[in-house]
């Protein structure tokens, strides 16, 4: 999806865009947006992550140095995706493998002629929804020290206003970054934008993260809301729904389709 920006909006919104380097982005109301877009990992550095995640077991394409990060300037706080942490939440999740009878077939390539055990979610599916920092800058002549925090989320009530986001404003920025991507020999897709997973004809999952500020006051509000939604294509056919694959490609019309498993919504204040 490509959205062309009106540089008459950007000035009405305060905005201006961020570009070089590889970088995409904006800068609004104090905060900076910006996008990071490059190669599929490398081999060695696929091995290290290996090392690290003590897994033998990547998905087929990982976009390692690819991330999404909002910043809040004025209190360093900074919100961002990336490929590892999301396989972090992976190896530690730990799903079970989901079943498919042609699996054993196909997804170990190494040896055909040894037996194949399935003993790990070859989905790759995560729990992730974002990692956290605080950059704290102890001398404006020195380099800024970033320094890992655990950010004070807070479970609560309250909900993104999907109707208010709705509202024909303009487009000030939009990009879509991939993660990791892994196409299960045919099998279906796993696709990590921190949005959707499918498996054909055996089962949709839709783990879903969504993030909304109002710009604007000190102490910014950000609500995160976490849905995992999910059905075997049986349990839709039974419902009336279609089972053909292709009909599920675009996660945004087929997730009131899917009985939710788990839905969360929390909040992070920021102290500027």
């Amino acid at each position: 999806m490509e959205v062309k920006v009106e540089e008459n909006d950007l000035k009405t919104a305060g905005a201006e865009l961020l570009t070089g380097d590889g970088r995409r982005g904006i800068r609004i109301r104090g905060w900076e947006i910006e996008t990071l877009k490059h190669s599929i990992l490398k081999s060695s550095t696929a091995q290290e992550w290996e090392q690290k995640l003590q897994t033998s077991h990547l998905p087929e394409m990982v976009f390692g140095e690819n991330s999404l990060i909002l910043k809040h300037v004025k209190s360093g706080t900074k919100l961002y995706f990336n490929a590892f942490d999301a396989l972090c939440g992976w190896k530690q999740e730990a799903l079970p493998p989901v079943e498919v009878p042609a699996a054993a077939k196909w997804k170990f390539r190494s040896k055909p002629s040894q037996q194949v055990i399935l003993d790990y979610d070859y989905t790759f599916t995560t729990p992730y929804c974002g990692s956290g920092t605080i950059e704290i800058d102890k001398d404006k002549d020195a380099s800024v020290a970033e320094e890992q925090c655990n950010l004070k989320w807070e479970d609560c009530e309250e909900k993104i206003d999907v109707v208010a986001l709705a509202s024909k404003e303009p487009i000030l920025f939009y990009d879509e970054v991939i993660l990791y991507e892994d196409e299960l020999a045919d099998n279906g897709v796993s696709l990590l934008t921190v949005k959707v997973l499918r498996v054909d004809g055996v089962l949709i999952r839709l783990r879903d993260t969504r993030m909304h500020c109002i710009f604007g006051g000190e102490n910014p509000v950000i609500l995160r809301e976490m849905c995992w939604r999910e059905s075997t294509f049986e349990a839709l056919s039974m419902n009336g729904h279609p089972v053909d694959s292709s009909v599920y490609s675009d996660p945004s019309a087929i997730s009131m389709k899917l009985p939710v498993v788990m839905h969360k919504t929390q909040k992070l204040t920021i102290s500027a």
